[in-house]
């Protein structure tokens, strides 16, 4: 359990002491409060436990982290059963995000894809579907990035390998992202 605990706190660290992570959860911080402000919404996707933080971080913007402030739009790709089961059962569970990419998202809007490979078919579809409708993608990988890393507008590639542990950094990180969107929003 110690050594568990020591090497998630190990992989935080590293993507706390280095700038260029650093800059670029800035940077996406930056864009995705612009595009807000500007009336757009942030989808969010993802598998297994990357999905509960997609339903997380959503829940975060629509209601508040830390402030009061006026609702953000967010959407969760992977919390509606009825769309998830219909498109897997008709389609194909590879395109469950893409088709919800299609129907919900505008030009303008950010879709975040939270997989730990980079390589989740269904996030990589809905990649693609992002980029030809105008809606910048942010990737959060692991330390490779996977197919996403060349696909995605940007990508927060966690140094680790560790599914548990990425997903925590990623955690961590989007957490801090809303501190940092909220700001811009507070006391409007």
């Amino acid at each position: 359990m110690d050594e568990m605990l020591s090497q998630s706190l190990s992989v935080l660290k590293s993507v706390v002491e280095s700038e260029s992570l650093r800059r670029e959860l800035r940077e996406i911080a930056a864009e995705t409060g612009e595009a807000l402000k500007r009336g757009n919404k942030i989808l969010l996707c993802g598998n297994g436990g990357s999905a509960a933080e997609a339903q997380h971080i959503a829940a975060e913007l629509v209601g508040r982290f830390k402030r009061e402030r006026k609702g953000l739009p967010a959407i969760s790709l992977t919390t509606d059963t009825s769309i998830l089961t219909a498109l897997a059962n008709d389609y194909s569970f590879d395109g469950v995000f893409a088709r919800q990419v299609e129907a919900l998202g505008r030009d303008g809007d950010f879709l975040f894809l939270l997989t730990t490979s980079g390589n989740s078919k269904n996030c990589v579809l809905a990649c693609e579907t992002a980029k030809k409708r105008g809606i910048r993608t942010v990737a959060f990988t692991g330390s490779t990035g996977g197919k996403l890393k060349n696909m995605a507008d940007r990508c927060f590639c966690v140094p680790s390998q560790v599914t548990a542990h990425i997903q925590e950094s990623h955690l961590a990180v989007l957490h801090a992202l809303c501190d940092r969107i909220e700001e811009e929003f507070s006391g409007r």
